[in-house]
């Protein structure tokens, strides 16, 4: 790789960098609108589900129109993540950064039906309860099954960085705590819909990670320089791992 491609290669994953830091914000600045407005829990009650959705149309708006930033924010952040490691993987015939850019793109769609389905509550729950419970109880489905893809993204970037060098071992230790938190949730998602007790922190002490993961992410990938190359194959000694 010429030095005009290697800087052009880090150049995009400090965009993606820059990509991570900004989604991780908007998931954050979404929860902090609409958790305070009183968003009620996976598994809450009709009763409250059909109060919040009346009342606080404004907040879910608010909240979901800042999710198509996020969304972008992610797959940009996948790409740029992509672009640091594709190339040592590819000499080890090795292919965690695409899984972590599918998962990240496969919780994109997903979490397109949450909001979705939030946004059809705030219509169905002035006028129709009976439709109204049964938008809540897909919508807890379909947010907790996200667990899967969300620790997709968890597995294959954390793998695919400490394979290659790109972040440090607890940052990739981690990436893999909260994807073994999410894929539990998701795996239990029957039962963790059913329990609003001790079952739903599984997802939330995921989820809290996660974030966590995310920003660190993107400042490693910001602070990366085309002079530190990466961990390549076993047969290649002129290998290095950033400081």
């Amino acid at each position: 790789m010429t030095q005009q491609s290697k800087l052009a290669a880090v150049g995009f994953s400090r965009i993606g960098g820059m990509a991570a830091i900004g989604f991780a914000a908007m998931i954050t600045l979404s929860n902090v609108i609409m958790v305070p407005a009183g968003l009620p829990l996976t598994g809450a009650e009709a009763s409250k589900v059909t109060e919040f959705f009346a009342t606080q149309g404004t907040a879910v708006g608010i909240g979901s129109a800042l999710a198509p930033a996020a969304w972008i924010l992610a797959t940009v952040f996948g790409a740029g993540a992509l672009i640091a490691l594709r190339r040592s993987e590819r000499d080890r015939n090795e292919a965690w950064s695409l899984l972590g850019l599918a998962g990240l793109a496969l919780q994109n769609v997903t979490f397109a039906g949450v909001i979705a389905t939030r946004l059809a509550l705030t219509s169905t729950a002035p006028h129709d309860p009976s439709a109204t419970a049964a938008l809540w109880a897909l919508h807890d489905a379909v947010f907790t099954l996200n667990g899967t893809f969300l620790a997709l993204a968890l597995l294959g970037l954390s793998v695919g960085g400490l394979r290659t060098g790109l972040i440090r071992p607890w940052h990739g230790t981690l990436g893999l705590l909260a994807a073994a938190l999410q894929f539990s949730s998701a795996t239990l998602a029957h039962w963790v819909i059913d329990d609003d007790g001790a079952m739903g922190l599984l997802g939330l002490v995921g989820w809290l990670m996660w974030v966590v993961w995310t920003v660190v992410y993107g400042i490693t990938l910001i602070r990366q320089k085309p002079t530190t190359p990466l961990r390549r194959s076993t047969h290649d000694h002129t290998c290095a791992v950033p400081a």
